[in-house]
């Protein structure tokens, strides 16, 4: 109870600070990653002990109070806002016996409570997700320029210069937590911006930024949407499939609008190669990419689980054949993987956004699926790794930029290794274990696909994760066989050679330690 009211607490908002903050006696925007490792655990058990101390007041003795501080406005919202619409979710039991029954259960929004969706409770109700037509929202519009801005200073600060061509994921289930950032992140980079009907906020049309206005080039984006993105959002898909038509027909320098110089290049290439010049205009304006109708992901999932690939373009060509299919205008679509290897070759940045702080990119296969899978591609079709960057969005008014690299390196040391996360999965028996080899099945898919973990941190999961004392008894006793799958997955990575200075003591552990559980489980 505590931590989760923390979690909503640490978010800032137009009506109070973050708690953090707060109690530091910083201004709103203060970036806590200043504080040493030290300060910060001082300042989150400062914030604990805050939130047990108000949840032990009660609302009447709040009220008399006249103490004016730097957190009386989050106990104001604490008392007359959170704590209210938390004590409430103890009625999901009754929503549920309800709904058993067949009788009415009240209606309520969905989306991430610790991106600051306080509306989303109390839990318990008969949630909707979104209306399409309104995506994005016009609060997702400033996420998603922001996203976009802070992609090409990125850039720009790693590079040099501007880039022309931006390869991004777009999920369903983050676009309806945020009411489409991802979305709003594709038109700004591209110079547009959506046009909303004054009264019900549906988005009717999009406009396109002069150049005068925009102030840089346009980025040329491809878009790998997921399945349920496809099937979701089907008024989205057609306008982000007619966006590059619009922008490749405008007159405008081609150094200046990317779009309109790939247009141009690839009707004379593909005329060339025997096409219509009709069908040729038209395939040089594709640029949504998806999975056929009716099919889900990108196929590296079960070919990793089962091993049965050898390099790097054989994921590539899975990659390819299930995303292959692009997405036109009238909502039609044709499989086009030839095409989507085009888009692929000239592509200078891959990017994905998180929009929330619950899970990370070692919590589920999906992330190296389409983010690291897109840079496989990427990097095996070009023959040089793209920049691959990770788009934190989870504090809308602070967004982050960071390195695939330093994503990892922060998710591996902060959650992976983490002790507190490791006694907190304990406590979980069978499923605690579960969720520690998935993490290692994670860990090794983002290596195959991206080649991104260290020999280090190969041998720190090794140790800390499987081989310490602590950790065999726990997995012996409730999941022997997460230990043994979980052990083969390592050694796995020292075969095919991603692990490639192994200590050959932790080799032989590992080994033993699969012997013994085959020989129990036999």
């Amino acid at each position: 109870r505590i931590d989760f009211l923390l979690s909503l607490l640490r978010m800032p908002s137009v009506e109070r600070p973050g708690l953090l903050q707060a109690l530091l006696g910083k201004e709103p925007d203060f970036d806590l990653d200043m504080l040493s490792i030290r300060e910060r655990d001082e300042i989150e058990e400062k914030a604990r002990s805050w939130v047990k101390a108000e949840i032990n007041l009660t609302l009447n003795s709040k009220n008399n109070s006249e103490t004016k501080n730097s957190t009386s406005e989050i106990s104001r919202w604490l008392h007359e806002t959170l704590l209210p619409r938390f004590n409430r979710c103890s009625e999901e039991t009754r929503s549920l016996a309800l709904a058993l029954e067949g009788r009415f259960v009240s209606p309520g929004p969905s989306g991430a409570p610790t991106r600051g969706r306080i509306d989303v409770l109390p839990t318990g109700r008969n949630f909707y997700s979104v209306d399409p037509r309104v995506i994005p929202t016009q609060t997702a519009w400033r996420c998603g320029q922001a996203l976009a801005e802070e992609l090409i200073e990125r850039y720009r600060s790693d590079h040099g210069e501007f880039p022309k061509t931006t390869a991004l994921v777009i999920w369903g289930t983050s676009n309806m937590r945020t009411g489409g950032d991802d979305i709003a992140q594709a038109l700004a980079l591209w110079g547009c911006e959506p046009v909303w009907e004054p009264v019900s906020g549906r988005v009717v049309d999009f406009e396109i930024m002069p150049l005068s206005v925009l102030g840089r080039p346009r980025v040329d984006v491809v878009l790998r949407v997921s399945g349920m993105f496809r099937d979701s959002f089907g008024d989205v898909m057609r306008l982000l499939s007619t966006v590059p038509k619009r922008l490749a027909e405008l007159d405008e320098p081609e150094e200046m609008n990317p779009v309109r110089a790939a247009w141009l290049l690839d009707q004379k290439r593909f005329q060339a190669s025997g096409n219509s010049k009709e069908n040729a205009k038209r395939l040089a304006g594709l640029r949504v990419f998806s999975s056929g109708p009716g099919a889900y992901g990108t196929g590296l999932l079960p070919l990793i689980d089962a091993g049965n690939w050898e390099t790097r373009g054989d994921l590539t060509e899975v990659f390819l054949k299930w995303g292959g299919h692009a997405y036109a205008s009238d909502g039609t679509s044709s499989e086009e993987i030839n095409l989507l290897r085009e888009r692929l070759s000239s592509v200078e940045i891959v990017h994905q956004n998180q929009d929330n702080r619950e899970h990370d990119i070692l919590d589920s296969d999906d992330y190296f699926q389409f983010q690291g899978g897109l840079q496989a591609a990427v990097t095996e079709i070009k023959g040089s790794t793209p920049a691959t960057y990770h788009g934190d969005s989870s504090n809308p008014e602070k967004i982050k930029i960071r390195t695939l690299k330093e994503e990892f390196n922060r998710v591996f040391r902060s959650r992976v290794l983490n002790p507190k996360w490791l006694e907190s999965m304990r406590e979980h028996g069978y499923k605690g274990a579960f969720e520690m080899a998935a993490t290692v099945d994670y860990l090794f898919g983002y290596d195959a696909t991206c080649d991104i973990v260290a020999d280090y941190q190969y041998e720190e999961v090794a140790q800390k994760l499987l081989l310490d004392p602590e950790q065999q008894k726990f997995f012996r006793e409730h999941n022997p066989l997460a230990l043994r799958d979980a052990s083969q997955r390592l050694l796995e990575a020292n075969e095919r050679e991603m692990w490639e200075n192994a200590d050959p003591e932790t080799l032989e552990a590992l080994e033993s330690a699969i012997l013994e559980i085959q020989g129990e489980v036999e």
